[in-house]
């Protein structure tokens, strides 16, 4: 049982230290809780939750993937390489793909609304 919570823990640092150290986190998490509050006014059906929330979900859990690549590039390369700089710049793009979806169906969801 204490390994199960020391996972949990450990989890949770990992969330912690992404919102302290990454802006787009913040951001993104800022604008998922008012995508949330803005369903909870427009009564969203469970379907719509479960769109939302997976796409909420799949949006900070990039950026956390991106965060955590891009700190072992920088550990592991100190200077500018090519290598490294197209690692970056793929989780870039793969950030930036999984937002553009999340975006694209956010706004065949609140399209029934509005």
């Amino acid at each position: 049982m204490m390994k199960l919570y020391k996972s949990f823990q450990w989890a949770m640092n990992g969330i912690y230290t992404t919102w302290h150290e990454e802006v787009n986190f913040r951001i993104e998490l800022v604008l998922g809780f008012g995508v949330i509050m803005l369903g909870k006014y427009l009564h969203f059906t469970k379907l719509e939750w479960i769109i939302v929330v997976g796409c909420i979900g799949a949006v900070l859990a990039a950026e956390m993937i991106n965060t955590a690549i891009e700190d072992l590039c920088n550990r592991v390369e100190l200077k500018y390489d090519p290598a490294i700089g197209k690692i970056k710049d793929v989780m870039g793009g793969f950030v930036l793909t999984i937002v553009s979806m999340a975006t694209i169906i956010g706004i065949l969801v609140f399209s029934n609304y509005f």
